[in-house]
């Protein structure tokens, strides 16, 4: 929004109404959120199909993550559209940018660590860090440290594999997630973000707060539902495309073929893992039974982690929910960084243990 546009105004009625009404929003938000599982498994037991199924398991996946991150969207995407209304790009930019940019790249990947987020569900996060002008190499940071360190996996993994395995994990994809950011803000790639992402970036949408015409509270909120409605509108159907393709790998893992592929004792078993884990898509949760069971028949440490990372940080339906986000250029660039950190600490692992 321009500063010569009026401020979106919502329907006529008392402030305290619209405030309790955002209170109100968020308890029944967080009351259907804490449903999202027992809702999964009751659609799935409407299918005349074993639970435990390959079909089963790709059904349950489906209708568990596809409202949470519908979701998790409105509520990031409305909150940061009212926060953004108290900071300008330039302001924010100013922020985390020029000389505090590593600072900005630590600040984010901890925000990761965080929030135990799968890739996609990452991504409303990073749209809001977007939207608000958050350099883009910081808020790469975060979408690369969200999914694949968090102490989700940090826990599993030190049960699994002990303390000295966990902390060098989380050494090591802390690492990837602040360099990997670091460079690509450092190549100023903005210009190739999708159009209506960059608009938004270069603050074409950002209203201007004068001091003769102050938002009020109940503007920023109307401002936090316009951009609900406009960027929701743009990626749900991209949302839905992704997570159902994660659905139907997940529900049909081929286990043998990865134990025979990382079991090899051959410098290519490294990218060969990192190459199966791209179409991939699960959570870190998700995945350390398959670490587990990988470890378990005698696949190399190293060539596991990479498996790990590529599965929960580089999965092809978070790719195709970035599309409408991120050109095939700023894609491929992503892909290619994250990538490169993620076979370096492959290979080291299998060099140390």
């Amino acid at each position: 929004m321009s500063a010569e546009t009026s401020h979106p105004v919502l329907p006529a009625r008392p402030d305290w109404q619209w405030h309790l009404g955002v209170v109100a929003f968020l308890v029944v938000w967080w009351l259907v959120y804490q449903q999202l599982i027992p809702f999964s498994e009751w659609v799935t037991a409407l299918f005349p199909i074993d639970r435990h199924s390959h079909t089963g398991e790709a059904i349950a996946f489906f209708f568990y993550d596809v409202p949470k991150v519908m979701m998790l969207l409105t509520l990031i995407v409305f909150a940061m559209g009212v926060v953004r209304t108290w900071f300008s790009p330039e302001k924010t930019r100013a922020l985390l940018s020029g000389k505090r940019e590593g600072v900005g790249n630590v600040m984010s990947a901890g925000l990761g660590i965080l929030t135990p987020f799968c890739s996609c569900s990452a991504v409303p996060l990073f749209i809001g860090f977007v939207s608000a002008g958050v350099p883009l190499g910081v808020t790469f940071s975060f979408l690369i440290a969200a999914p694949m360190v968090n102490e989700v996996a940090l826990v599993l993994l030190f049960g699994l594999v002990g303390w000295q395995v966990a902390v060098t994990y989380l050494a090591f994809g802390l690492g990837i997630a602040i360099v990997a950011g670091f460079v690509i803000g450092k190549l100023r790639l903005e210009g190739w973000l999708q159009d209506w992402v960059r608009d938004i970036h270069s603050g074409a949408n950002t209203p201007v707060v004068g001091e003769d015409e102050p938002l009020t509270m109940i503007n920023r909120y109307a401002l936090g539902i316009e951009a609900v409605r406009e960027i929701f509108g743009k990626v749900w159907i991209w949302i839905i495309l992704g997570i159902g393709m994660g659905a139907l790998i997940h529900g049909y893992v081929p286990e043998d073929l990865m134990v025979r592929i990382m079991g090899a004792e051959a410098w290519w078993s490294v990218p060969a893992a990192v190459v199966m884990g791209v179409p991939m898509y699960t959570n870190a949760a998700g995945v350390i039974p398959i670490v587990e069971a990988l470890l378990g028949k005698g696949a190399a440490l190293g060539t596991v982690l990479a498996f790990m990372m590529s599965v929960i940080a580089l999965s092809l339906p978070e790719m195709i929910i970035l599309r409408q986000v991120l050109t095939l250029r700023l894609i491929a660039v992503f892909v290619g960084v994250v990538a490169s950190g993620i076979l370096a600490v492959g290979f080291l692992f299998n060099l140390i243990f």
